[in-house]
């Protein structure tokens, strides 16, 4: 039995997609994040010592139990495991090593500068000191606009480039890396303007291709309310 840890609003999401994708039978423990600091519960450290999600277990062939932890390694296991050929492109095909590109840069790349960004704006919006908040807000402006601000428009105005000249991340065919590409790219959209005032066209359009998707929406159903769908 596969069973999927679950935090909710989190990257756990894409795993439950690719399930519901590959029309795999799995079981969800469901956990919920501290009110205050929105980090998971200790309980998920009974599961992987770093208590993060998401984490997978699969029962092996002999009976044991495999662990599972870090979104794109889960993606890879499901795929090689139980995937039979499935969201991935044929060995030899050019769009494979896009495919492998991709499915890393949605953790390696995309997602730094969108969680800088979010640590950031908790800093200059966190209660404190009048006389402290004109510096913590100078501090994140200046951050932003030196460092995390233009990585964010040079990566989507990469992304952007990708899915104008074709419609899925690795070619002409939906993917396993469209899964892992879609946390950022929604993330992006609630955090950072991905698609806002009519810019990034070819993104938004990805993005409502993959919400349309009955394997996405089945998984929102079973994972739960999902803020950055």
């Amino acid at each position: 039995m596969l069973t999927v840890h679950h935090l909710e609003n989190s990257r756990s999401q894409r795993v439950l997609w690719l399930l519901e994708e590959l029309g795999l039978t799995y079981e969800v423990r469901r956990y919920e994040r501290d009110r205050t600091t929105m980090l998971a519960p200790p309980e998920l450290r009974a599961v992987h010592p770093l208590g993060k999600s998401p984490v997978l277990t699969d029962v092996a062939d002999d009976g044991s139990t495999v662990t599972v932890a870090e979104t794109g390694a889960i993606v890879e296991y499901l795929i090689e495991r139980h995937g039979n050929g499935r969201l991935k492109p044929v060995a030899g095909s050019p769009d494979l090593l896009a495919w492998r590109y991709w499915l890393h840069f949605a953790e390696g790349s995309a997602m730094t500068p969108l969680l800088l960004k979010l640590v950031f704006d908790r800093i200059a919006s966190a209660p404190m000191p009048f006389f402290a908040r004109p510096i913590a807000k100078a501090i994140a402006a200046q951050t932003e606009k030196a460092f995390f601000g233009p990585n964010l428009r040079s990566h989507a105005s990469y992304i952007e480039a990708e899915l104008t000249r074709q419609p899925w991340f690795a070619g002409a065919e939906f993917s396993a890396a469209d899964i892992m590409m879609s946390f950022p790219l929604e993330a992006a959209a609630h955090r950072a303007g991905l698609g806002a005032e009519g810019r990034h066209p070819h993104a938004k359009a990805w993005l409502e291709r993959i919400h349309a998707r009955p394997a996405y929406r089945r998984a929102l159903e079973s994972g739960g309310p999902y803020a950055y769908a």
